[in-house]
């Protein structure tokens, strides 16, 4: 079948926890392509299998799907077999950014700062875990998004209760030093020649260190300053480690990284999203502002990216 070479699909919803802010994030992308006058037509992989893509007519994927089912390289894997290209990163990349410890394991045998961590399975005992890491952890979902089943353990009392919330959203759960500080992020996004540039660093101010769920997608207290306000060779230093941790992974297209810094020691990587949220109270489309792109055109820009990988197939 000769596909459009315009139409593009948007993947959207599906079945992780972050099906509601997936949803949001779609509906921009559908907006912005209408007003750039290209034919989109959006996909919900919950509501129709895969397969149905086939006779859409389409001739790329726009992914705005989040965490599981969306994110971690299965969407991307059934993409690959149909043989349409797609946003973002490969099945390999998105598999490993989306699993918190192996990310870590991989980023620490690179020489990327993140803090120290254990990967529990619910089995271990609160006293081993907390003599290894200390008091205060962040205990989370070892492969979720947005907050999702975090804690910041305090008191070891809590451990268990702490761990079974992770494991409401994952079986491998991500205990990890508390790295006290500011919280900073750092937005990435490729050319249609596949360089990759860090946008403004972004602080994230939370009402009393809070940057849960609720304050990401539907709070107004949580203040977002952009540029950053750091020395420019604390926010040179975070772009750079941000590229590096994008790079050792394989990343591809775009992707945003969290950061911890203390204003004393060196920014700790906390994680890598390869699919991040495009909704407006999004992160990525704030830094992308900073840097002079609209909405419309970060949209592009993104889209580029499937682009290119058809130009690729079609030039083989």
């Amino acid at each position: 079948m000769r596909r459009s070479p315009n139409r593009v699909a948007v993947l959207m919803g599906g079945e992780s926890a972050e099906r509601e802010v997936s949803l949001m994030s779609g509906t921009g992308v559908m907006q912005a392509l209408g007003r750039l006058g290209i034919p989109a037509v959006s996909f919900d992989p919950r509501e129709m299998p895969l397969s149905e893509l086939k006779g859409l007519d389409v001739s790329a994927a726009f992914l705005a799907l989040h965490g599981r089912f969306g994110e971690d390289g299965t969407v991307q894997g059934a993409l690959e077999w149909l043989g349409l290209p797609y946003t973002g990163s490969g099945v390999m990349a998105s598999a490993i950014a989306m699993d918190k410890p192996m990310t870590k394991r991989i980023w620490r045998a690179e020489g990327i700062p993140t803090p120290k961590f254990l990967r529990l399975t619910g089995r271990e005992r609160s006293e081993g875990v907390i003599a290894e890491l200390g008091l205060p952890l962040a205990i989370k979902p070892a492969r979720e998004g947005s907050s999702l089943g975090f804690t910041k353990l305090e008191r070891v009392e809590d451990f268990d209760r702490a761990v079974d919330l992770a494991q409401r959203y994952d079986d491998g759960v991500l205990a990890e030093a508390f790295v006290g500080g500011r919280e900073f992020t750092v937005a990435l996004l490729g050319d249609e020649s596949g360089e990759v540039q860090a946008l403004p660093v972004i602080e994230i101010v939370a009402p009393q260190g809070n940057y849960d769920y609720q304050n990401k997608y539907f709070g107004e207290a949580t203040r977002y300053i952009c540029p950053a306000p750091v020395p420019v060779e604390i926010a040179q230093q975070m772009q750079s480690l941000s590229l590096r941790a994008f790079h050792a992974l394989e990343c591809e297209g775009w992707a945003r990284v969290d950061i911890l810094w203390d204003g004393v020691a060196e920014p700790m990587l906390l994680e890598i999203n390869t699919c991040p949220g495009l909704t407006d109270h999004s992160l990525v489309p704030m830094a992308a502002k900073a840097a002079g792109f609209s909405y419309d055109q970060l949209v592009l820009r993104i889209l580029s990216g499937a682009r290119l990988k058809l130009k690729r197939e079609t030039t083989t």
